[in-house]
């Protein structure tokens, strides 16, 4: 298999939607440019805002992220993945999803954020999820991207939860793809050695775009997209400002890690 190029996309998404697209059509842009053929744009990337106002555009966001991901591959011809966008789920609720599209603006997967993220910070904000969002209810997906290789799908707090990315090597990841919306306090102490263990622990390619810097009232971003090797090597890392993270995937060289360190191989699930 021939090696490519991947971008993981940093943007500071806000509240407009309309600026929002703009920012994420030029990253698009920007990263074709440089000749990448996978580009995964952050968690949120359409809208980031307060709960009232996402349950208030949710019917007609979902549906305009949706087209704005088909028209954005066709355009730019790449494969792209929308890293969580707001999707009705009954009342006063959404799914997180995502969705990656293929170059000629075929849905390829989706799938539904599971790990909702309900937690107290010691910096003071508070973070429930829960209250608005509803959990995905199937397992996230894998699957050929043609031309590139066999990547599997997951949202920003599922990093927290080794097993998710175990079904992902167990149906034959080679490229896990991890968008994120990771907060400043915790992102400081837990982002990068997080992603790097997913890509230790499963031999496989990280992408991991991300949200950057202060996007309303007090909710800030750890920013640092990355993207990383099957061995933990960090290849590409965008820094705190809006911009991308590039580096070549080599499925070829995943397949020499996973023989040298054949720990997938020795796992002993019956004995768990």
């Amino acid at each position: 298999m021939t090696s490519f190029l991947a971008a993981a996309v940093q943007l500071t998404s806000t509240p407009d939607p309309d600026a929002n697209f703009a920012a994420a059509e030029e990253q698009i842009d920007l990263a074709t440019r440089r000749g990448a053929e996978l580009v995964g744009l952050p968690e949120n990337f359409a809208f980031m805002g307060d709960d009232e106002r996402r349950l208030e555009l949710a019917p007609s966001l979902a549906d305009r992220c949706s087209r704005f991901l088909v028209t954005m591959a066709r355009r730019y011809q790449v494969t792209l993945l929308g890293g969580g966008f707001p999707v009705p789920a009954g009342e006063r609720a959404t799914y997180n999803r995502a969705e990656l599209v293929g170059r000629d603006g075929q849905l390829l997967a989706r799938y539904d954020k599971i790990h909702l993220f309900d937690v107290d910070l010691p910096d003071g904000n508070t973070y429930r999820e829960s209250e608005t969002v509803r959990s995905g209810t199937a397992l996230p997906p894998v699957v050929d991207a043609p031309g590139l290789c066999r990547i599997g799908l997951s949202i920003c707090y599922d990093v927290r939860f080794p097993e998710l990315y175990r079904h992902l090597a167990g149906a034959g990841a080679e490229l896990i793809m991890i968008p994120a919306a990771f907060t400043a306090f915790t992102g400081k102490d837990h982002w990068q050695v997080l992603l790097q263990a997913r890509a230790i622990e499963n031999t496989a390619y990280v992408l991991a775009p991300a949200q950057t810097g202060l996007h309303y009232g007090r909710r800030q971003s750890h920013g640092h997209a990355l993207v990383i090797d099957p061995w933990g090597t960090v290849l590409a890392d965008a820094g705190v400002g809006v911009g991308l993270a590039v580096a070549p995937i080599d499925p070829d060289h995943g397949q020499r890690v996973r023989a040298q360190m054949p720990s997938l191989n020795h796992r002993r699930p019956s004995l768990f």
